[in-house]
């Protein structure tokens, strides 16, 4: 089937990917001419992931759009977003509290017994800017078509809800509108249909040019702390799916199937826009309505990144191990917080996690610049904190349109290229 196809050739063009990526870096000259063969393979990754950012701004605008017209009334709007924030914030703890525990138990930094660093090394991060204040007024675009051009989903987010609710309060005046929006949605569909097939050879790229660069030989001299990490991680699925099967019951099996090739491609390529246009379809065909997909699911992109909330609380008290520097419970519980503050400024950052360490650090009177000890492994911790984030993304979706009784049926033909909408009386013959 078609999407069985996709998961064969994305994992075929991982494998192929570190194995061409490991010839390269064994028998490149040295450094700089792995990093240039690696230029060549970044050329692929920067193609596909231009086509993805291509498509983001119009199927998030267009799908909330649509969703929100559809919704019929402010109050519909409020209530959804409510339970949604509810659930997020639930994630968020529980994904702090987690990579904290973790990182207490295994030690991962604690053999390692680095000096500390030069006071003015540098991660060549943008970490001034980065606070809630500033998060706060950022969330509202001056300009819609700065935000469409730099695709800030939740400035657009933002404007598509205000937008929608005009639409909602006008009715049938225009109605013009409405139907012209949902139809750019079923476009949009089908040009993502099209960008995904690209899919496997942006993967095939982006393993080749992290392998390239890095070598095998990273993944041996971090075991301890990439091994920690991916167990957390795998820890933490469980949590998500657990709490999935609490609402959904068997179904939230059903929906980690159906996310299988999302999650590989998130996974593959450590970009969550590679795999937002992909996630969105499978939801729909899931059962999930379109209404609460295209609402849901921007949202999670800007506020329920579970992955990157656990990272962010592991990576710290890496830095603060592998130094050497005590951090009792009490900073630790204080730092969480902090987390779960600047943590919702990452939308629109460039190397959002690292930013939000970097930008922590100082705060606890750890060094900024010990983020360099994993700035090395980073590509390979962001695939799996990338993953981890759809999986999370995907289950408060499900979770929410099931709350909201907008959860239908499966569709029979799940590879279908054309997303069914849930109604509310086929979610109510489903229940």
């Amino acid at each position: 089937m078609k999407m069985n196809r996709l998961t064969t050739l994305i994992m075929i063009a991982m494998v192929l990917g570190v194995i061409v990526g490991y010839a390269c870096n064994t028998m490149a000259g040295g450094p700089a001419a792995a990093k240039e063969i690696a230029g060549y393979f970044g050329i692929l990754t920067d193609i596909f992931l231009r086509l993805i950012k291509m498509i983001i701004a119009p199927l998030v605008f267009s799908t909330v759009v649509s969703g929100i017209a559809n919704m019929g009334d402010s109050k519909a709007v409020g209530r959804v977003g409510l339970k949604g924030i509810l659930w997020f914030i639930t994630a968020a703890i529980i994904s702090l509290l987690l990579g904290c525990l973790l990182a207490n138990l295994l030690q991962p930094g604690a053999a390692l017994n680095m000096p500390l660093p030069p006071a003015d090394a540098s991660t060549n991060l943008a970490t001034k800017s980065l606070t809630f204040s500033n998060f706060l007024v950022n969330v509202f675009p001056k300009s819609i078509f700065e935000s469409f051009a730099n695709n800030q989903i939740l400035q657009i987010l933002v404007f598509s809800i205000f937008f929608g609710l005009g639409i909602a309060a006008l009715g049938k005046k225009v109605e013009t509108v409405t139907k012209f929006t949902d139809e750019i949605v079923h476009i949009m569909i089908k040009v993502t249909d099209y960008v995904m097939q690209f899919a496997p050879i942006g993967v095939f790229a982006a393993m080749g040019a992290a392998i390239s660069t890095q070598g095998l030989g990273v993944l041996l001299t971090y075991g301890k702390l990439i091994a920690s990490f991916y167990a957390g991680l795998l820890i933490l699925w469980a949590l998500l799916i657990g709490a999935g099967w609490v609402v959904l019951r068997t179904r939230v099996f059903t929906l980690i199937r159906m996310m299988r090739s999302v999650i590989l491609l998130a996974f593959s390529t450590a970009s969550s826009e590679a795999a937002y246009p992909k996630t969105m379809e499978q939801l729909e065909k899931f059962g999930a309505s379109k209404r609460i997909t295209s609402f849901i699911l921007p949202l999670g992109y800007s506020f329920n990144l579970d992955g990157s909330m656990m990272y962010q609380a592991f990576a710290i008290i890496f830095i603060a191990q592998a130094y050497g520097i005590h951090m009792p419970i009490s900073t630790q519980l204080t730092m969480l917080a902090v987390l779960m503050l600047t943590s919702k400024g990452m939308a629109g950052v460039a190397r959002a996690s690292l930013v939000v360490v970097a930008a922590t650090l100082p705060m606890f009177h750890l060094p900024e610049s010990g983020l360099l000890l994993i700035m090395a492994i980073d590509q390979f911790l962001d695939m799996g904190r990338t993953a981890t984030n759809v999986i999370g993304n995907s289950i408060a979706t499900a979770v929410v349109a099931k709350w909201e009784g907008e959860l239908g049926n499966t569709t029979a033909d799940e590879e279908s290229p054309v997303a069914v909408e849930a109604t509310p009386e086929l979610a109510r013959k489903s229940a």
